[in-house]
């Protein structure tokens, strides 16, 4: 591709760098020039203008981006994401369905180091979405790209590298925990909030056990849970998770559970366990489910409804980015009083 000056005598059939004006007519920038419109610049008295020439093998910008965008939603079987028509240089794709964004970054790193001329954005991986929402772009910097390049860029794309995980469970069970000074009211908000969070993806609370907080009762009503056909179980804890021989874990193990990590590093949601009890994975809440604010919670809430599996390396791995809010102060939560938002 070469850019620049050129006599109005031999712009026909070139691509206009800049939008020009002439002869009470106008062209817009990356518009092919007709020879009608080069006679109406040159019969204006316009002399020269910018433009490009295409070289032998250079794709246009539009069909660049198309062709890369098309290479990184092309899952055969697949059909989690939709290109759509290219314009100046982007082609944008939209999630077809609600889930959680699955992004090989090492993929998208790659297709970004091939040239300046091509780039790829995407939201952050295992961000939730929703079915029309924008998970990624394509833009082409100037008006062509050279065939070879392009061809690299696409090769630079393996299979899944950007694609949506659909919602697979759908029926969620809670057991609240209780101690004295814990009203009723607080745990009826709770359960509104998470059932506000859960409408997006399709998932319902199907079973609500409220139970002394010790790890006998915890026990019993994970069972209960698992019976009732519950996919998802979730603790909220009436005074927060202090230790791996806290109440809520033992009462997993008591329950022939595993406790798979406690805590995260992401703030707020410190204070998240991670465990299963057989097939049903299993969620020790941090105080600050309650609130419906962003919070690590929902990270892995949603990661779980998405049939996704969360390791402790998952778990490790989010401590860049994991500071959600800056928080100057917290009350101490741990005097089995009513637990504060804030507590993590």
């Amino acid at each position: 591709m070469r850019f620049g000056r050129v006599p109005v005598s031999e712009a026909a059939g070139l691509v206009t760098a800049h939008t020009v004006r002439a002869g009470g007519a106008t062209l817009r920038k990356g518009h092919v020039v007709t020879p009608e419109m080069a006679r109406q610049m040159a019969a204006a008295g316009l002399d020269d203008l910018v433009a490009v020439r295409l070289d032998p093998g250079d794709v246009g910008e539009d069909a660049a981006a198309r062709r890369l965008a098309e290479r990184l939603a092309d899952r055969p079987g697949d059909g989690s994401l939709r290109v759509a028509e290219p314009f100046t240089g982007r082609c944008n794709l939209f999630a077809e369905r609600a889930g959680v964004l699955l992004v090989e970054r090492a993929a998208i790193d790659a297709v970004n180091a091939v040239d300046e001329a091509v780039t790829a954005a995407t939201l952050q991986p295992f961000r939730p979405v929703v079915a029309g929402e924008m998970v990624a772009t394509v833009k082409v910097i100037p008006y062509a790209v050279a065939g070879d390049v392009l061809e690299r860029a696409c090769a630079a794309v393996p299979a899944r590298a950007l694609r949506v995980a659909p919602y697979r469970l759908g029926r969620v069970g809670v057991v609240s925990t209780r101690l004295p000074g814990l009203k009723e009211g607080t745990i009826d908000r709770t359960l509104r909030v998470l059932a506000e969070r859960l409408a997006p993806t399709g998932a319902r609370i199907v079973a609500d056990e409220r139970v002394p907080h010790d790890p006998a009762s915890l026990a019993d009503a994970l069972g209960g849970l698992s019976r009732a056909g519950a996919e998802l179980a979730v603790v909220f804890g009436a005074s927060a998770i202090a230790d791996r021989q806290d109440v809520i874990p033992a009462g997993i193990e008591r329950a022939g559970g595993r406790v798979e990590h406690l805590g995260m590093p992401v703030d707020p949601g410190n204070l998240l366990l991670v465990g299963s009890l057989g097939a049903m994975p299993v969620i020790g809440a941090p105080g600050c489910a309650r609130s419906p604010k962003e919070n690590g919670f929902d990270w892995v809430l949603h990661r779980l409804l998405a049939g996704l599996a969360v390791t402790r390396a998952d778990i490790v791995a989010l401590g860049v980015g994991g500071l959600l809010m800056e928080i100057v102060s917290r009350p101490q939560p741990r005097d089995g009083g009513e637990p504060d938002e804030a507590d993590a």
